[in-house]
């Protein structure tokens, strides 16, 4: 039995969104790149059984069907029946296409039966509606591929995938790289085209914006000696290999690749691990790298992953990190409806620069063996019902730019999660239905506000600027939820209503079917409905939230060439969580005996210099052998330096000290360069 609660936006009072309403001014941001994009067309073959409303849609028939199989039928994604049909065999074989003819934009299933009527086998196939007009240049509905290795080295399905995403109404691709795949040594740079090289072209011949990542470091540039037997998932500790690879690759795919991040979910162990300061010099380091190739590219922050946490924000502040970032990037897996709360330290972190979600997503459980590893019927759905939710939820919480996680058939045995869009043939699951029905309704969309409703925490209703089918409207997403896991969501509803002053000039359900009339009940599936631009004043919006009072010492941070550096071995890092579900990771030393902490100092300008490195602060009792020393730097080098660090004895008798240590370096005509350090005593 479904719990009912009664919503109406009738009778609101009026809440004004101040000037300036969440961390960054999202009607007046943009990420500076376009791409030629027309309004795209299927691929003759229609990859996925995918086709537009005004086609016929013809499903191919899979290899797998037996001879068993009498008769074939149609359900969509209510499991209604659309029709049966008897296969016309020839030698025994079904046919290789089955004619739906123009079912209407939706998702499908075609089973086929023996004569028992029981399944033997099925496909999916889709109908997406025709985008009138291009995807808006500055769209925040994105997706993440790694088209390069689901599709590598073969271009014909690396077409396939980028032609989906872009019927999808998608903006932003987001890829995966191979360090030593393209710079096979210092230096040295592979001239024959590579998987990466025919994706980014491809991508950007269907209308789409790239963005690339990557997570090994290759074996000429990793060291064993500080990180253990895989140093390969540790950054290289030269960070003369990461600037020389930044600007090489960056030079390498000028417009075709227009955003970076140079490492993947750095801060977790599978990726790493590294400790704030290590992500901080090594993102500086790239940074310079690829500005110097491309001083137009797109440079996001080296991902961070897990819930993000005060600890990470305040050492990028430390660090002066955020000049040397044009978006400050994360990773989430958290229920969208915690996405508010939960980001306010990665808000802080952006100091008023862009957030962009690049993976995001809620797993669920396959239930289907490998390779296919298909996921329950109801989990298909919820899921779908999932997409317009977390899309209408980032943006609210402030993201600019939202990555579902992933495109292609994508499963870790580990956890038992499928994340994929689509199939292992290409053919869609209902969310990849649900993504286009927000990329051409969410087209370009930035937030307004989302109705307050405290007295009903499971009503979601929020409210956008956009152009669906390119028209400006006011957009409202409204659906009824409550805050559990799948098997018991799609269980909610809540009875709805509009103002009598309030006339949509449209409404769709989440497949982006078209709807008679405002339907007076919400449930888990996300009704879109379309206003005319202003209308939403009507309704007493909350303005999303707002950038952080501290934003202003991070934003006089400038970058400059010379990089400080801290190289201690794997050994010392301990993990740590400062809040619940993070990871991050910290250095740990004994107490009472004194340990030599290796600095480098790095100078990425082309000209020498010269100048000074001081301690700025260090905790009270630490004692180190030197706090001070003079280097001179020849360009594209570094100089190392040292010193002994004792932590003493009694520095703390409850568990670990932690504690930072600030070096602050002057030289000649640069600005001022910082490393900030946390150490635990043991």
């Amino acid at each position: 039995m479904k719990r009912v609660l009664v919503c109406s936006l009738a009778g609101m009072a009026m809440l004004v969104p101040g000037p300036g309403a969440g961390f960054v001014r999202a009607d007046v941001w943009s990420d500076g790149h376009t791409v030629a994009r027309p309004v795209p067309r299927p691929l003759p073959e229609r990859p996925g059984n995918i086709h537009l409303d005004d086609e016929a849609a013809n499903v191919k028939t899979p290899e797998d069907v037996p001879a068993t199989a009498v008769r074939y039928r149609v359900v969509n994604d209510l499991g209604r029946e659309l029709g049966a049909e008897r296969l016309e065999k020839t030698q025994n074989q079904p046919p290789d296409v089955i004619s739906l003819g123009r079912p209407g934009i939706g998702w499908y299933r075609v089973e086929f039966l023996d004569e028992a009527g029981r399944e033997v086998a099925w496909t999916t196939a889709a109908v997406l509606a025709r985008l009138a007009a291009p995807t808006p240049q500055d769209s925040p509905v994105c997706v993440d591929s790694a088209t390069s290795w689901f599709a590598s080295n073969n271009p014909a399905d690396q077409r396939r995938l980028a032609s989906l995403a872009a019927l999808a109404g998608v903006n932003w691709i987001r890829d995966r790289l191979t360090w030593g795949h393209i710079e096979t040594s210092h230096g040295r740079f592979t001239s024959q085209e590579t998987t990466y090289d025919t994706a980014a072209s491809i991508q950007n011949e269907f209308g789409l914006k790239v963005l690339q990542v990557w997570h090994l470091s290759p074996a000429w540039a990793a060291d064993k000696t500080l990180d253990g037997d895989n140093p390969a998932k540790r950054f290289p500790r030269d960070l003369r290999h990461v600037y020389s690879f930044c600007k090489g690759v960056a030079q390498r795919y000028r417009g075709r690749v227009q955003a970076w991040e140079p490492w993947n979910e750095a801060n977790i162990e599978m990726f790493g691990p590294h400790t704030v300061d290590e992500m901080c010099s090594y993102q500086k380091a790239a940074y310079l790298g690829f500005k110097a190739g491309d001083p137009d590219v797109t440079v996001g922050w080296n991902v961070y992953c897990t819930a993000p946490t005060p600890v990470h924000t305040q050492g990028l502040a430390d660090n002066g990190a955020w000049a040397y970032f044009d978006t400050y990037n994360i990773h989430t897996y958290d229920w969208h409806e915690e996405y508010p709360r939960l980001w306010e330290p990665a808000r802080r972190a952006a100091a008023g620069k862009p957030l962009w979600i690049t993976e995001a997503d809620r797993g669920a459980k396959y239930q289907s063996p490998e390779p296919w590893c298909e996921l329950s019927r109801e989990d298909e759905l919820n899921k779908a019902c999932y997409i317009a939710q977390a899309y209408a939820m980032s943006m609210f919480a402030g993201s600019q730019r939202h990555f579902q996680f992933i495109l292609g058939n994508f499963h870790e045995t580990w956890n038992g999660v499928q994340f994929g869009l689509l199939r292992k043939d290409m053919t869609p699951r209902p969310a990849y239905c649900a993504l286009a029905a927000v990329g051409r309704l969410m087209a370009g969309a930035k937030i307004i506000g989302r109705l307050p409703l405290a007295d009903k925490p499971d009503v979601h209703i929020y409210a956008f600027k956009a152009m669906p089918d390119g028209q400006a409207r006011d957009v409202l997403v409204a659906w009824a939820e409550k805050r559990v896991d799948w098997p018991q969501r799609g269980k909610t509803s809540a009875p709805f209503s509009l103002p009598e002053s309030v006339e949509p000039l449209a409404v769709y359900d989440y497949m982006g079917r078209s709807l008679p009339q405002t339907p007076n009940e919400l449930g888990g599936a996300a009704t879109f409905i379309l206003l005319a631009p202003g209308e939403t004043g009507k309704l007493g919006l909350e303005a999303p939230p707002a950038a952080s009072a501290t934003d202003g010492a991070a934003q006089a941070s400038a970058a400059g060439p010379i990089v400080l550096q801290l190289a201690m071995p794997l050994a010392n890092l301990v993990k740590v969580h400062p809040v619940e579900w993070s990871e991050g990771h910290e250095y740990q030393i004994d107490r009472a005996k004194p340990f030599t902490l290796q600095f480098y100092a790095y100078n990425f300008s082309p000209t020498p210099t010269q100048g000074r490195v001081a301690v700025r602060r260090q905790p009270d009792g630490w004692h180190l052998s030197q706090t001070a020393w003079e280097l001179a730097i020849a360009p594209g080098e570094r100089v190392g330096f040292a010193a002994d660090l004792t932590i003493p004895a009694d520095s703390a008798t409850q568990g670990p000290t932690e504690s930072s240590i600030i070096l602050g370096g002057d030289f000649t005509g640069t600005a001022a360069a910082v490393l900030a350090f946390r150490i635990h005593g043991k």
